[in-house]
């Protein structure tokens, strides 16, 4: 168990109904295959502290709803959100070719800076694949996102996709490209001492929010 928290991020699960984006979240809280998935009404939500780049991270995550009567519910859970994971199914053309949808409403309803990573879950069915990992692969060059195939049956590359996409949100705060201190930013400090370390680096920023209050 941790003792202390550095950070906390605000995560989202997106992608279209049936790419098992319920069985990556529930892989990675608790590190098993959940057999009796559903499709998801609403909103699912799960947390998880990890370890990353020597800071002690709790990850928030909302698993949104794939379906399209879902869509306006899910919609308001995106805003101040700091990373996701956008998913397709590897076996199915349908869900890749709906990415582009998927990733607009995030940038466009959470943030411009959201941390997104690609995941072409189901690799475990490699024999059915419809989509190839070079053509996913030129799509996440090409929108400037991470990319991983993933299985939420095996476990491969679960872990990775949530700690690499915390990992580049971490870069952003110390590159100062996204701001702890911004009112829906997704991010919040678990530790006090951390908001005072930033404070002299940050104070011109935070001088001119208040000014704007």
């Amino acid at each position: 168990m941790f003792t202390r928290r550095d950070f906390l991020f605000k995560f989202l699960v997106i992608g279209s109904a049936g790419t098992g984006k319920s069985c990556l979240l529930h892989q990675f809280i608790e590190n098993k295959f959940k057999q009796d998935s559903n499709h998801t009404i609403g909103v699912e939500f799960g947390s998880r502290v990890v370890s990353v780049a020597g800071k002690t991270v709790k990850l928030q995550i909302w698993d949104t709803a794939g379906q399209e009567r879902f869509r306006s519910v899910t919609r308001s859970y995106y805003r101040g959100a700091a990373g996701a994971l956008l998913v397709y199914d590897i076996t199915s053309r349908e869900t890749y070719n709906a990415l582009t949808n998927w990733l607009t409403d995030a940038r466009t309803l959470a943030s411009p800076n959201i941390a997104i990573i690609l995941c072409g879950n189901k690799k475990d069915l490699d024999a059915d694949r419809e989509v190839t990992f070079l053509e996913a692969s030129r799509f996440a060059q090409e929108n400037e996102l991470m990319f991983l195939e993933t299985s939420a049956l095996t476990g491969e590359n679960v872990e990775e996709a949530f700690l690499k996409c915390a990992r580049t949100i971490l870069n952003k705060i110390e590159s100062g490209e996204l701001d702890p201190e911004r009112m829906g930013s997704g991010i919040q400090y678990g530790d006090a001492s951390l908001r005072q370390l930033r404070q002299p680096r940050g104070s011109a920023a935070q001088a001119k929010q208040q000014c704007n209050c």
